[in-house]
This record gives C-alpha cells, sequence and structure tokens, in this order.
C-alpha cells in the first residue's frame, strides 16, 4: 500500500476551491488534430507504465496516517480525456484564453488526479493537448519524465495494444489503519538512519565547520529578508479564475549569455522575470528604490535514480529579485549570489535527510497546516520553477511538438507563478495568474523578454570588452 510522502500530502491538503493544486503542460501540435478515439487509444496503452494514473487517494480515518493510494476500482478513460475547440481565429491568444479556463478548473478529487485535454481549431494546421496532474503526484522533473511516457522522439511510432488490466481490491478501513501505524514505526527507523548517518559526516572537523557555517550564514539571510522591503502589493485572496500567458527565447542564447556573465543559465532566467515583475510594479506605479519581489523558487533533490518515479522530491529557497534596481548586470549579481548561497547550504545541510523529517509529522498536522497556510500571512510574492524539459523533439499519433508551456499552480495569496520549460532549444515562460489581481499579466510576459534582451546585450558588451 503506497502512502503520499509529507510534502505530496500537503499539496493534496492545500486543495481548494480557489487553489486548484494540479502543475500542467500546454503541448502545441503541428499537422491535423487526431480523433478523440485515437488518443484515447495512446493513452490506454501508456497508462500501465505509471500505475498512479489508475489510482486515487484515500484519506485514513481521523487522520491517523496519511492518506494512501488505492487503485480505482471504477476507472473509466472518458472522465479524464476531454476536448474542446478554440473560438475564431485560433490564434495565440485564444489558446493562451482556454488555457486559462482548463487549468483554473480544480480535478475530481474523489478519482484519479489527472486529466489531459485535446484541443481543436487552431490556426496554422495546429492542435494542442493539455495536461493537467495533481502536484500531490508529480513534481516538476518527475512531471517532465512522464511527458516522455506519452510522447515518442520516433514520430512515426505507434501505440501498441493496451495491456489488460484488474485492479487491486481495495484495502478495508482496518488494513488502512494498521498499514498506518505500520509505515509510522518504519518512518521512524528510516528517519533514525537517517539522522545517525548524518551525524557520522560531522564526526569530520572540516564537515562540521562547513556545515555551521551554512547555518550562521543562513540565519544572517534570514535576518536580512526580515528587513528588506518587499512588493506586498502582489499579494492578496485567490479567486477561482485565472488569466495564463506564456513568452519564449532560444535555450541557446539564454546558455550563451550565462557563460559569458559568470553565471549559470538559471541565474539569467530569474533574472529576466525580475526585468518583467520590474515593468509590472512600474506600470502600477508601485516601484521605489531597494525594492524586492520575494519569490520561491524550487529546488529539485531528486537523485539520477530516481527518474521517473512519481511523487515530490524537491525543497524550496526564497530568492529576493531585486527589482528596485535599474542596472540589469547588478540585478543579475544580486540573483547570482542569493542562487550560489543557496546551493551551498542546500548541500551543507542535507536537505534530503531535513525532508525525511516530515516523515515523523502527525498527518492530522499536515492537514491542519494545510489548512491554516491558506489564510496565512503570505511569505512569497511569486513562484518561479525553473524544468528541463525533453532535448530533442517530441511526437504523438505522428505528428511532432512544436513547442511546450510549463503550468504551475498559485495558492497561499501568492498571485503569481512563472513556470519556466525548457524542450528542442527553446525554452518558454509560461505564467499563470489569478484574474482579477493580475489584470496585466502581458506586461509581465513582455518584461520578461525585454530583460533578456538586455542581459543579452550586456553579455556581449562584456565579452567584447
Amino acid at each position: 500500500m503506497d502512502r503520499l510522502g509529507p510534502i505530496d500530502a500537503s499539496f493534496f491538503h492545500l486543495e481548494s476551491r480557489t487553489t486548484p493544486m494540479h502543475v500542467g503542460s500546454v503541448s502545441v501540435m503541428e499537422g491535423p488534430a487526431p480523433r478523440y478515439e485515437e488518443l484515447t487509444a495512446l493513452l490506454a496503452t501508456t497508462l500501465p507504465r505509471v500505475r498512479r494514473y489508475r489510482q486515487r487517494v484515500r484519506t485514513v480515518p481521523l487522520g491517523l496516517g496519511r492518506p494512501v493510494w488505492v487503485d480505482d476500482q471504477d476507472f473509466r478513460m472518458d472522465q479524464h480525456v476531454r476536448q474542446v475547440s478554440v473560438r475564431e481565429p485560433g490564434g495565440d491568444e485564444q489558446l493562451r484564453d482556454l488555457v486559462a479556463r482548463v487549468v483554473e478548473q480544480p480535478l475530481d478529487m474523489a478519482r484519479p488526479l489527472w486529466e489531459v485535454w485535446l484541443i481543436q481549431g487552431l490556426s496554422d494546421d495546429r492542435w494542442a493537448i493539455i495536461a493537467k496532474v495533481h502536484h500531490c503526484m508529480v513534481d516538476g522533473i518527475a512531471g517532465a519524465d512522464l511527458l516522455q511516457l506519452i510522447f515518442d522522439q520516433d514520430p512515426g511510432a505507434g501505440g501498441g495494444e493496451p495491456e489488460p488490466w484488474v485492479p487491486d481490491p481495495e484495502p478495508s478501513t482496518a488494513a488502512v489503519i494498521a498499514g498506518s501505524v505500520r509505515d509510522t514505526v518504519t518512518d521512524a527507523g528510516h528517519h533514525t538512519v537517517a539522522q545517525l548517518g548524518a551525524l557520522r559526516a560531522l564526526a569530520s572537523p572540516a564537515e562540521w565547520v562547513r556545515r555551521t557555517d551554512a547555518v550562521a550564514a543562513a540565519v544572517l539571510d534570514l535576518t536580512r529578508q526580515a528587513t528588506a522591503r518587499t512588493a506586498s502589493g502582489l499579494n492578496g485572496p485567490l479567486g477561482r479564475r485565472r488569466r495564463w500567458a506564456w513568452t519564449a527565447t532560444d535555450l541557446a542564447t539564454v546558455r550563451r549569455t550565462a557563460r559569458r556573465l559568470g553565471g549559470s543559465a538559471n541565474d539569467v532566467v530569474l533574472a529576466a522575470i525580475t526585468a518583467g515583475l520590474r515593468d509590472l510594479l512600474a506600470g502600477r506605479d508601485e516601484l521605489t528604490d531597494h525594492l524586492v519581489v520575494r519569490t520561491l523558487v524550487p529546488v529539485s533533490v531528486r537523485r539520477a535514480s530516481e527518474r521517473g518515479e512519481v511523487g515530490n522530491r524537491i525543497t524550496t529557497v526564497l530568492v529576493d529579485l531585486p527589482v528596485g534596481e535599474a542596472d540589469p548586470l547588478a540585478r543579475f549579481a544580486a540573483v547570482q549570489r542569493q542562487m550560489d548561497d543557496h546551493k551551498r547550504r542546500v548541500l551543507a545541510v542535507d536537505a534530503r535527510t531535513l525532508l525525511s523529517a516530515g516523515d515523523l509529522v502527525a498527518p492530522a498536522l499536515l492537514a491542519l497546516g494545510a489548512h491554516a497556510t491558506r489564510s496565512a500571512q503570505p511569505v512569497a510574492q511569486a513562484v518561479a520553477t525553473n524544468v528541463p524539459g525533453p532535448p530533442k523533439s517530441l511526437s504523438a499519433l505522428g505528428r511532432r511538438m512544436i513547442s511546450l508551456h510549463a503550468h504551475v499552480p498559485i495558492a497561499m495569496g501568492c498571485r503569481l507563478a512563472i513556470g519556466v520549460f525548457s524542450y528542442a532549444g527553446r525554452m518558454t515562460f509560461g505564467i499563470n495568474a489569478d484574474h482579477d489581481g493580475v489584470p496585466d499579466v502581458d506586461v509581465l510576459a513582455t518584461g520578461i523578454e525585454r530583460g533578456l534582451e538586455e542581459l543579452v546585450a550586456r553579455a556581449g558588451d562584456a565579452s567584447d570588452a
């Protein structure tokens, strides 16, 4: 009996009518749109590779354990695969409007937590697929891996024949409770072993100094963040409706710019987002010197051996994007410095050992904590996640995927989330925003474009000097 991990369970309990907690993607495809029956047949052949797609979440009575995954006894494909057409003329604007309407709809929490939408009616001989998977089931890296189960690098690949599937009998309530007790004891043992391993590492004086320095630096960083002036006007209550926008650039350009500036591609991404947020706040007449947008940046701790596995293997860091800084290179340097510090700390404090401590948190407290978080004072004004996607072109049903865009949920009074995806030499920025709280989402999209252009130009100047 598989049980949700602590992070998975938190995402599950965060779900509400105004906070649908699914991640997703928008795949724009070339060629004539397939028939609905063709898409469902393809999915029927790939579902056996990931059993979770035919399982639902079952909670444990009285919160005696974290929820468990059980086979859906009444699984039906037509409850998860839908089709819809965009309105004329079928351009990118109409597609983005449709995406907003699709992603704002919560998943049915009583069924397996995913949907696939076949989008027809796009201009220029295109069609699209919108995929939605609940965040309690996948993180960004796992989502990218699962995407490759549906799509293939061979345009002529066929779907094959679906394998027969018989659900396992649903466990009794007594069995679920007994399993929860057993897992609690096992989790405690695993965490103790992990902690003993961490203590053995600290036996080295050099390791002790390294970790002590990391903790001290983290305390200083928290003190600095406590006194920084944040763009709190970006926070507010969430409604049920969403806005969705995107922009894109060449991945090679981002990497070349990063090399010339002496940083990483993710540093360039965050600096470009900083420029977009700066334009957004300037348009609202809310931009001031030294202002920052505190941004939640997920960091994967997934090992190479865990690729393709469902569940979340992430930690998060808070980065103060310096929107009040006018100089693009100074903004880049500030972002780079913070990300370098965070990377050192994640390695120093052994994030995986800390994450395992979540196994010891009482399940009822996880649920209460998630519910309390919805109304708590927001700690961040935006979310930005950068996920490396497939490096080569993918196809489905003999049609090539032209572009791929990420959808990241918003929650806890944070009205903006930016999902960055790389695919086949392109990098896209998918922006999910509260409909009423961020009516100017297009300003952010064009500002990210401008920010990238600024950095590219300044990087060229730096290399010529």
